[in-house]
């Protein structure tokens, strides 16, 4: 067989080596020298990480992981919890931007995703969930495998987990269940680090109100149906629940008040020594190098690097089908469009793309102890030395406390209706205490009580495509945000619903009323006209290179992960899953 004559291009951008604790992460490919591998890992980001520490595992096994952003080391806005969105629009950020969306009225839509050791889960809000039963079981059923069903995957989330205390030390008893978490595993999970004053407010509201709101104690059981405590991971958001509110759990490392991500606990420095594990950072893979022709081609050569097992893409939901597409493995007859040769023909290899559409829903508050207040300069700089000393303070949690899920119900529901099955959420809320993120509609200087609101199982699916034979000129990314009119009418109900919430007694002398654009958006073509202005994704994409059962002619990867027709190359991040509601923004 004769191998590819392609030459790629590669992305290196300085000569410097990486050291702590002894623990080495390479910024140059001469560092490496002429060393052989048995595993290439595209990407070290959420999951990427997480294979390289595993199959590392093996002393004969010799990996290396390949990662186009910078290391996670010593990055204040990456460690701080709180300062999440301080990591958008900067070095740490692939600072994507979606195509013009039809369901947000042609406005384009911001897509952070992470450019940095940890991949998103370096930069995320922290928000960690599992999804339903109901959902895993899809899976297993769509794919054929029962290795996805949940009941299999429980080992799997337990040694991905080890539950720690708060960082406030707070007794925590009630506030999740302990025999659905680990205590044992690498990636830190926690459980509201920081009070803030909403949270009591919110919890009596579900007691008032009742019905779908009623309070659940663990919403990472699969079965999810009330509010209860939310479970913060600072490290990656999984949806999960179906019905109810709870205690938002977070990828926060209590003890150290700090982002528990998958560079931090699979790459650390323990895992970093040894000698058959290797990360490179500052280098960009731009393509796959074809090296056997045949039935089954095999594409084992990454840039300067050569596999000699396999070559497993981990670059993520819009990353995988780029480089992928890039490759010269898609639908044939649009590369050839834009004047790429097709060597593999898989035409769902960037279709299906699934994302949340959300919209983080401002009301008036009767205080000036909200966020407004901590991301005043001077107050933030006061909180950020009380975290760098004792690791404690309102920065060790991410933006919410509480978080809901819910189903649409009567004519509201889509048919065929997209969620998982009667306890799987079409859509939830998170409760925070003052904006999420920026809102130009927002008077500067109001204090505000959040409802944030996003469709966990949206019936829209885009796509991520090139137009380029340039391999690092941008992907197009269209999400079809609330394309659908199915989707509109949920988020109508949705909205409607957090307008129930908030009138809850409890709130009467608090919330003054919406804020913004919000303000008066009632009826069905007000919140329309608000969808279009201020609606976005909460950053879940899914789906663009989907698993189907082995042997089936459609999707792009069989369940256990192998590209279809092509030997030696497995795709694992959030690309592969076959449904919109898992939000897999971290490993497991």
């Amino acid at each position: 067989m004769k191998p590819s004559q392609t030459l790629l291009h590669s992305a290196l951008y300085s000569l410097t080596l990486l050291s702590s604790c002894k623990a080495i992460i390479y910024d140059n490919a001469i560092s490496l020298g002429n060393q052989k591998f048995d595993f290439i890992i595209v990407g070290g980001g959420t999951a990427g990480n997480v294979v390289a520490n595993r199959l590392s595992e093996n002393p004969k096994f010799k990996v290396l992981v390949i990662e186009a952003g910078p290391s996670h080391e010593g990055i204040l806005s990456s460690e701080v919890p709180f300062f999440a969105e301080n990591n958008w629009f900067s070095a740490y950020d692939w600072n994507y931007t979606t195509t013009p969306q039809v369901g947000l009225g042609g406005r384009p839509a911001i897509l952070p995703r992470g450019h940095i050791l940890g991949g998103s889960s370096s930069i995320n809000f922290l928000m960690y969930t599992r999804s339903t039963i109901e959902d895993y079981n899809r899976i297993a059923k769509a794919t054929g495998d029962n290795g996805w069903s949940w009941k299999s995957l429980q080992p799997y989330f337990k040694r991905n987990e080890k539950f720690v205390r708060p960082a406030d030390k707070h007794n925590n008893t009630g506030q999740y269940d302990p025999k659905v978490h680990s205590f044992n595993g690498l990636m830190s999970v926690s459980i509201q680090n920081s009070p803030t004053p909403i949270d009591s407010m919110v919890v009596k509201a579900s007691h008032q109100l009742g019905g779908d709101f009623k309070f659940v104690q663990d919403y990472n059981d699969g079965q999810p149906l009330g509010l209860g405590e939310t479970e913060v991971t600072i490290y990656y958001i999984f949806a999960k629940v179906e019905r109810g509110t709870g205690w938002l759990q977070t990828t926060v490392d209590g003890p150290t008040g700090s982002r528990s991500s998958s560079a931090t606990a699979y790459l650390a420095p323990q895992f970093l020594k040894r000698p058959n594990l290797h990360v490179l950072v500052n280098a960009q893979v731009s393509r796959l190098i074809q090296t056997r022709d045949g039935k089954s081609p095999s594409f084992l050569t990454v840039e300067f690097k050569q596999a000699s097992r396999e070559v497993i893409l981990s670059a993520g939901a819009l990353g995988t089908p780029h480089i992928l597409l890039n490759s010269g493995v898609g639908d044939s007859k649009a590369l050839r469009a834009v004047g790429v040769k097709p060597l593999v023909d898989l035409p769902d290899v960037g279709a299906n793309l699934a994302d949340h559409s959300a919209i983080a829903n401002p009301f008036v508050a009767r205080s000036n102890d909200t966020f407004e207040n901590i991301r005043r300069p001077e107050v933030t700089a006061q909180l950020l030395k009380q975290w760098q000393t004792s690791r404690t303070g309102p920065l060790t949690d991410t933006v919410a406390s509480l978080i809901s899920f819910h189903r649409v119900t009567g004519d509201d529901i889509p048919n065929p209706d997209p969620a998982a099955g009667p306890n799987t959420p079409h859509f939830e809320h998170l409760y925070a205490n003052g904006l999420i993120v920026p809102n130009n509609f927002v008077p500067t200087g109001q204090h505000i009580f959040s409802v944030a609101t996003a469709l966990v199982s949206p019936s829209s699916r885009g796509s991520v495509t090139i137009n380029s034979t340039n391999p690092f000129d941008p992907p197009l990314i269209d999400p079809a945000l609330l394309k659908e009119e199915s989707d509109r009418k949920m988020m109508r109900a949705a909205l409607r619903h957090a307008f129930k919430f908030v009138a809850a007694p409890v709130f009467s002398n608090y919330v003054i009323g919406p804020a913004g654009d919000l303000a008066n958006a009632t009826t069905d073509a007000q919140l329309d006209a608000y969808m279009d202005a201020e609606a976005g994704t909460f950053f879940h994409p899914t789906g663009t290179a989907a698993m189907s059962p082995k042997g089936a002619k459609h999707g792009v990867l069989d369940p256990d992960l192998k590209v279809k027709k092509i030997a030696g190359l497995r795709v694992v991040d959030a690309s592969i899953f076959v449904s919109g509601y898992l939000e897999w923004c971290g490993s497991s």
